[in-house]
């Protein structure tokens, strides 16, 4: 552990605090850094991420043309004459993802002006030429939480016409930048030992460059409510997602197979893409008046969801690490998880691990948490002592100070 204190500049391209992990991560993290008297700024992109009170938040502003309140909206003619703005619009215009690439021209841009502020660089998974840049002015690592490279081949796979597949692989371009960039930063942090061995064989990355830090999960949002009863054959997902790496058409088509034999509910925490994949396949099954979409929702609301709901499943063909598990886990609710990926070593030998993309395990799976309560139980109490023995955010920061110190004594 570093002795004195550390002034940390955490860099993130974007951190949406209401979808996906990359906003909790970078909240919860710097939070906790926060905590062990660390000075902590986060340097962010749109959609800006929460941080607690203490925390610096300093905006890099960009053209956000995937705000969802006005997604692919044309520019200003001002905003152009901005060369960074310029390449993010033709990037996107011709269905690419220039975001990781065009944040890092303006962070290294701020890391340029105010090298003297701090004493490492931590970068949230940009993996751009920028921090590439970057790594030459002050001791510098990355987090990587999974090879995105996954993504890429389950997206393509599963694209059904020659065009989308050629539109994903257009889409999944940056894949080449963050490869080089990341074989030259010196230390990476990632999240799991299955993400160690599947990020050091695609990237080509020794595995001795690594460091473990498991996430943590926030026992202050997630914990179990009392006095709400739980309701009979109700599931809970809590990933609304279109993309197939995601897995939700498998447990649709589980809630299908045991409909035909019992009343069931599914909660979807989420909203759907109009129209998209999750809404089609929920057609065809004909299960639309089984499923309910919660949309966003509070974290309040997200804990009383999860209180009356008789079993959580984490459907995921792979995951880097699974915080809905530990989510759902340290809510006292019992989970159903694939073994995709970094999954088996989130949820242990406290929950039922199936093979992902296999529906008629999942229905197995679940029928044998729903025709026995005691079992339940069990699987219940198990995953809530895992997340407070093993899962929080304080041993992740401690970890993750103990890589800013070989990072900073090996640039000296």
């Amino acid at each position: 552990m570093h002795k004195q204190p550390l002034r940390i500049c955490l860099l993130s391209y974007r951190s949406n605090p209401h979808c996906g992990g990359q906003g909790g991560y970078i909240k919860n993290l710097s939070g906790a850094l926060l905590y062990l008297g660390h000075r902590v700024d986060v340097v962010s992109g749109p959609p800006y991420p929460e941080v607690n009170p203490g925390v610096n938040l300093i905006k890099l502003p960009s053209l956000d043309l995937y705000d969802p309140e006005n997604p692919f909206r044309l520019p200003k003619l001002y905003e152009l004459k901005n060369m960074t703005n310029l390449i993010e619009w033709i990037g996107v215009s011709t269905m690419g993802f220039p975001e990781p690439f065009t944040f890092g021209l303006r962070a290294a841009r701020y890391i340029k002006k105010n090298k003297h502020q701090y004493d490492v660089v931590h970068d949230n998974q940009s993996l751009s030429y920028g921090i590439w840049c970057i790594k030459n002015e002050l001791p510098t690592l990355a987090t990587i939480h999974h090879p995105i490279t996954v993504d890429r081949q389950i997206a393509v796979k599963s694209a059904p016409h020659l065009w989308q597949k050629l539109k994903e692989l257009r889409w999944h371009s940056f894949l080449d930048m963050q490869k080089r960039v990341a074989r030259r930063i010196p230390h990476i942090i990632t999240v799991s030992e299955c993400a160690r061995k599947d990020i050091s064989r695609v990237f080509r990355i020794p595995e001795a460059r690594f460091s473990i830090v498991p996430n943590g999960i926030d026992t202050h949002l997630f914990y179990p409510l009392e006095g709400i009863r739980r309701e009979k054959n109700r599931i809970i997902v809590t990933n609304s997602a279109d993309t197939p790496l995601k897995g939700l058409h498998y447990l649709l088509q589980a809630v299908s197979e045991i409909a035909k034999k019992r009343d069931i509910r599914l909660v979807v925490v989420g909203k759907p893409k109009k129209n998209g994949m999750v809404v089609r396949i929920i057609r065809k099954l004909g299960i639309g008046h089984l499923v309910t979409f919660t949309g966003r929702i509070s974290y309040e609301e997200f804990v009383r969801q999860y209180a009356r709901a008789t079993v959580a499943v984490v459907p995921s063909v792979y995951e880097g690490f699974g915080l809905p598990a530990g989510e759902a886990m340290a809510c006292r609710v019992p989970v159903i998880s694939t073994t995709g990926g970094a999954l088996p070593e989130v949820v242990g030998d406290a929950g039922i691990l199936i093979p992902p993309a296999d529906p008629s395990a999942m229905v197995k799976a679940l029928f044998s948490v729903l025709d026995h309560p005691e079992y339940a139980q069990k699987l219940s109490e198990a995953g809530y002592r895992r997340v407070q023995n093993h899962l929080t955010w304080h041993a992740a920061a401690k970890n993750t100070v103990e890589a800013y110190s070989k990072v900073i004594d090996d640039y000296r």
